[in-house]
């Protein structure tokens, strides 16, 4: 599992809305209830070929883009949301940006199975 983690401030909605310019979405809504089950249920969908998951600080959903070309995820995050490589860092770690976002240390994390 690869993931792009966002350090720097960003527009939630923003970044959601550049996001489904690119692929369909659907959404994934949890509470402090159901959260762990929810997770599972996307984590399963990630596995599914040309699938992109996303996590955002203060939103309580996980989101899923299908597309038939995955996205550059670099390439989108420097042209689409104008960040540089010093606003995000690549992790292989499957927990570090659930970890990381709810510890508020980061904005939002693209996830590829």
């Amino acid at each position: 599992m690869t993931s792009f983690i966002i350090t720097k401030w960003i527009e939630p909605y923003v970044l959601l809305e550049k996001a489904k310019m690119t692929s369909d979405m659907k959404d994934y809504t949890f509470d402090g209830f159901n959260k762990q089950s929810v997770k599972q249920e996307f984590m399963k969908a990630l596995q599914q070929t040309n699938t992109l998951g996303l996590y955002m600080k203060n939103v309580n959903k996980f989101y899923l883009f299908k597309s038939v070309n995955l996205v550059d995820i670099e390439k989108f995050l420097s042209d689409a949301i104008n960040l540089t490589q010093d606003d995000f860092y690549q992790s292989e770690n499957a927990d570090e940006p659930f970890d990381k976002i709810d510890l508020g240390k980061a904005e939002a994390a693209f996830i590829i199975a």
